[in-house]
């Protein structure tokens, strides 16, 4: 059985594969009452298209959305959110299928070929199907929706690792990240990657990536204690994205290695809430959250479409030799960043609703 649905209360499906004529999301369980048109869902879709800088894909997809249903006429003239489904629609125009002819019955190690095929008996071998990670541009839209639940939360991400070079954390700059094609806050760290990456791509190879994503403004008390953690959804969420290996909420696999009290975050009295003098848990105890950021720190693997020939098998099981040609992100993470705010903005949008349905 496949699953293509997230979330409890606000729930999104995504549809389409990667060179079908269209692809897209239906968000379910959206509040009624809330102004949407295609222009609060364009921007963040042109934040995450292909093909506006040679550091990503050369694939050229506007990504414009159309929204077929779930909303109505609202107050001045807008559209407002009805309480229904709202199907949200982007089609593909610059599919290249005949670029995986010749990987039609050779299986690229890295991507999801194999176990495609090990698990329905065939596969879409054009751009990876449902794989591909152009499916995240459904995603995205759909987080567009969340973040209409969440006027209280502000969402930032930004890559902060490339190719085992990370940004200093003393030259972060929010002003930065929208002005450099890697969305980096440190632009020392900027310019180094833009060597790193275009050696990589000219090399037909490809780089990894650590993207931060930390959201500010959520209150405490939202998650759960067992079966419907903060933290969980959070790294479910996340972990469901293309290419990505591992996550870590606060410091993550860094408290592994710290003692008790380094690890701790004090509390002293505060104006309203108490005032926490660090925050190595994320903003998240207990699955709940915490009323402080909220931090997530997502790996993205290198892209596995590769120029360089790579040893492999065909589908009757003999060795073959195999290079990816096409158009290819050389640093998927790049592209990712926006995604890894969609999915954000999807678990505390969830996450909020649930927290009324409980507490009122």
């Amino acid at each position: 059985m496949s699953w293509n649905t997230f979330g409890r209360v606000l729930r999104f499906t995504t549809w389409g594969e990667s060179h079908g004529p269209a692809l897209g999301a239906v968000v379910d369980g959206c509040p009624p009452g809330l102004l949407l048109d295609e222009g609060a869902i364009q921007p963040f879709l042109d934040a995450r298209k292909p093909g506006q800088s040679k550091f990503t894909t050369q694939r050229k997809e506007a990504d414009l959305v159309r929204i077929l249903s779930g909303v109505f006429e609202g107050p001045d003239g807008q559209q407002q959110t009805t309480g229904t489904p709202i199907s949200l629609m982007i089609e593909n125009t610059d599919q290249r299928s005949k670029d995986y002819s010749e990987i039609a019955k050779t299986y690229r190690p890295g991507h999801a070929d194999y176990s495609y095929d090990a698990k329905y008996g065939f596969r879409d071998y054009r751009g990876g199907g449902r794989s591909s990670a152009r499916e995240t541009a459904a995603r995205v839209a759909a987080g567009a929706v969340a973040r209409l639940v969440l006027p209280e939360v502000q969402i930032i991400a930004y890559v902060a690792e490339i190719g085992g070079d990370a940004a200093d954390a003393a030259n972060f700059d929010a002003a930065e990240i929208a002005g450099n094609p890697f969305w980096c806050p440190d632009a020392a760290a900027a310019k180094r990657w833009a060597a790193l990456v275009d050696d990589a791509r000219k090399a037909g190879s490809s780089l990894g990536a650590v993207v931060e994503c930390v959201a500010t403004g959520v209150p405490a008390g939202w998650g759960a204690p067992v079966y419907a953690k903060l933290d969980a959804d959070l790294a479910a969420a996340m972990m469901g994205i293309n290419a990505v290996k591992g996550v870590e909420i606060g410091d993550g696999f860094g408290a592994a290695r710290l003692t008790g009290e380094q690890n701790a975050d004090p509390m002293r009295p505060g104006e309203d809430v108490p005032e926490f003098a660090a925050n190595h848990a994320g903003g998240i105890a207990g699955g709940i959250s915490t009323g402080q950021p909220v931090v997530v720190r997502v790996a993205f693997k290198p892209t596995s479409s590769i120029l360089t020939p790579v040893e492999t098998v065909d589908r009757d099981g003999n060795a073959a030799e195999v290079r990816t040609k096409g158009r290819h992100d050389p640093c998927v993470g790049i592209r990712g960043t926006p995604v890894v705010e969609a999915m954000m903005a999807l678990v505390l949008a969830d996450h909020k609703l649930l927290h009324r349905a409980q507490c009122g």
